[in-house]
C-alpha cells in the first residue's frame, strides 16, 4: 500500500503532491473536529494524552524529517556544516514568536490571550491559535517536495509522504483540541466542526508555498527546512507542552508525548 502511495506521488508534479498531502493532513483535522457530532464532551485525560503524542510527533517530525536532512545536505565540515541549519532553525522560531506577538489569538485553554489587543469574539481567537501553529506544518511537508521538485538527493518523495503522515496523524487530536471547547461553550455541532476544521486549511497553501520557495531558490533548502523545523518546536515548547501541564494528567501528557515521538520516529526510519 505505502510502496502504491509512493508511486503516485512520484508520478505527478512535486508541487502537486505537496498540494495534495497538505490537504490530507487538512482532512485529518476535520476528522478530529467531526468527533463533535458523535461525543458531548472529551475527557480531559484523553484530551492531555492526545496533544501529548501531538508533541511528541511535532519534535520527532523536526529531527528525523527536518534538521538530520538539512544537516546532511549542508556543504563544509565542523561549525560550518552546522551553521545554515541553527540559522534556519533560530529564523523560524522568531518566526512565529513575531506571529505570537502580533496575530490576536486565544491559547486552547481559553484563559490566556495573546498579540494585539482586539473586539474580536474568543472563538475566532482559539481558531486562529491553532491556524498559527498549523503554518509550519504545511511548510515542512511543502518543503520535502520543493526539494524533490529541485533534485536534491537528500529529498525524497517517501521521506515527505511519510512527514504528511505523521503530521496528519497528530491532526487528529488538534481538530479535536478547537472543536470540543467551542461545543462546550454552548455552540452547535455543526459550527464547531466548521471552525475546528477551518484551523488547517492553511495547511495547504503553507505547503504550496514552501514547495515553491525551494524549487525556484534550491539553496536555502537546508535553511528552510531548519526554518520549519524551529517553527514547529516553538510551538510544541511554548503552547503545546504547557497546555497538557494546566491539569492533574500531567503523566497521562508525558507518556502521550513519548508514544508519539516513538511513533514518528518508527514511520520516518522505516518508511522514510
Amino acid at each position: 500500500m505505502f510502496e502504491q502511495i509512493i508511486q503516485y506521488f512520484e508520478s505527478i508534479s512535486p508541487i502537486l503532491a505537496a498540494f495534495y498531502a497538505t490537504v490530507f493532513t487538512w482532512a485529518l483535522t476535520a476528522l478530529g473536529a467531526s468527533t463533535v457530532f458523535l461525543f458531548k464532551t472529551m475527557n480531559r485525560a484523553v484530551l492531555d494524552g492526545m496533544l501529548g503524542f501531538t508533541g511528541g510527533v511535532m519534535v520527532a517530525a523536526s529531527f528525523w524529517s527536518l534538521l538530520a536532512p538539512a544537516i546532511e545536505m549542508t556543504g563544509g565540515d565542523g561549525f560550518q556544516k552546522v551553521i545554515p541549519v541553527s540559522i534556519g532553525f533560530v529564523l523560524g522560531a522568531f518566526f512565529i514568536f513575531g506571529l505570537d506577538k502580533v496575530l490576536p489569538h486565544l491559547h486552547i485553554n481559553f484563559k490566556e490571550s495573546e498579540g494585539k489587543k482586539t473586539p474580536w469574539q474568543r472563538t475566532t481567537l482559539l481558531v486562529l491559535a491553532i491556524t498559527l501553529h498549523n503554518i509550519p506544518e504545511g511548510l515542512a511537508v511543502g518543503v520535502l517536495f520543493g526539494g524533490v521538485a529541485a533534485g536534491i538527493p537528500e529529498a525524497s518523495i517517501a521521506g515527505a509522504v511519510v512527514l504528511a503522515i505523521g503530521i496528519g496523524i497528530q491532526n487528529f487530536p488538534e481538530g479535536i483540541a478547537v472543536a470540543m471547547p467551542l461545543k462546550r461553550m454552548g455552540m452547535s455541532s455543526r459550527k464547531s466542526f466548521l471552525y475546528g476544521q477551518s484551523s488547517a486549511l492553511v495547511e495547504p497553501v503553507a505547503g504550496v508555498v514552501g514547495a515553491l520557495a525551494v524549487n525556484f531558490f534550491t539553496p536555502i533548502l537546508p535553511y528552510a527546512l531548519a526554518f520549519a523545523a524551529g517553527a514547529m518546536i516553538f510551538v510544541v515548547v511554548e503552547e503545546v507542552i504547557p497546555e497538557t501541564q494546566q491539569d492533574k494528567h500531567t503523566d497521562i501528557a508525558t507518556l502521550g508525548f513519548i508514544g508519539g515521538f516513538v511513533v514518528m520516529m518508527m514511520l520516518d526510519v522505516a518508511l522514510g
